[in-house]
């Protein structure tokens, strides 16, 4: 089950094709400056304190399918924590934070606990950080669209957003819907390392009267190798007291990443 929790972190930084699903049907979109509809993204960014979900996973690289349950809980900016649980029986827990990933599985009895450097040269990028995998799971865009600049266009019933200047080593492209502002899908293609990974975000659900991610399909390409993973919320809470009970068992072995 760690693999999950590995891709979880692959997927923030390899994304692929751009094809997510449709924000409107039928209706005329207006056409909007790259700066403007930047704007009306972070202005619909899911406001929250806390988080408590409980979410379905899909997971499929080929040769090994899970289909475990899963609660979330995110304290803004400052923990993610997960545990994973398939027949009632807990197999792995991951808290995250922007100091440390820490994770243990019961299947092979290991754990590892680094800093996204060490996850970030694993994975050959310095891009990895808490940030992404917060905004990944709220429907936001992976990188600080104000950073730099961009140029928008009208594609598959949404704004399509290109950077002006491209990164040397990435391709960006992000989908946004044109009636909530909330992200379609993402991607960004490695060419060199020949990473590709697509984050689709086929639906959205109203929390409180705010517009929070319903299904979230991420599906990963490394040379011949593809990966699935989708995530499903199926109750979502907010702003409810929470804890992040978190302690790897003694005899566990540590995994180490070269």
């Amino acid at each position: 089950m760690y693999r999950i929790f590995y891709l979880l972190c692959f997927s923030l930084i390899v994304l692929s094709s751009c094809k997510g699903s449709k924000a409107t049907t039928g209706a005329k979109i207006k056409k909007l400056s790259a700066e403007k509809i930047i704007a009306n993204h972070y202005n619909k960014s899911f406001n929250f304190e806390t988080l408590n979900a409980k979410v379905k996973v899909r997971y499929d690289d080929g040769k090994n399918s899970y289909s475990p349950s899963a609660t979330l809980r995110i304290e803004k900016d400052k923990a993610i924590w997960i545990s994973v649980k398939m027949l009632g029986i807990t197999l792995a827990k991951a808290l995250i934070t922007p100091e440390k990933v820490s994770y243990y599985e019961k299947i092979e009895n290991t754990y590892f606990e680094g800093d996204f450097k060490v996850l970030s040269e694993w994975l050959g990028t310095d891009d990895l950080d808490y940030d992404k995998v917060q905004q990944m799971l709220l429907g936001q865009a992976l990188f600080n669209l104000r950073n730099d600049k961009y140029k928008s266009s009208i594609a598959e019933q949404g704004y399509l957003l290109q950077p002006k200047t491209e990164l040397a080593l990435f391709e960006r492209l992000f989908l946004v819907r044109s009636n909530s502002f909330k992200m379609a899908s993402q991607q960004l293609i490695q060419p060199i390392a020949n990473r590709n990974l697509t984050i689709s975000y086929r639906s959205y659900q109203k929390v409180g009267n705010q517009d929070f991610p319903k299904e979230i399909n991420i599906e990963a390409l490394q040379e011949d190798q593809k990966t699935s993973i989708g995530i499903e919320y199926r109750m979502v809470d907010y702003n409810a007291r929470v804890s992040f009970p978190f302690k790897i068992p003694s005899g566990y072995k540590e995994v180490t990443i070269q």
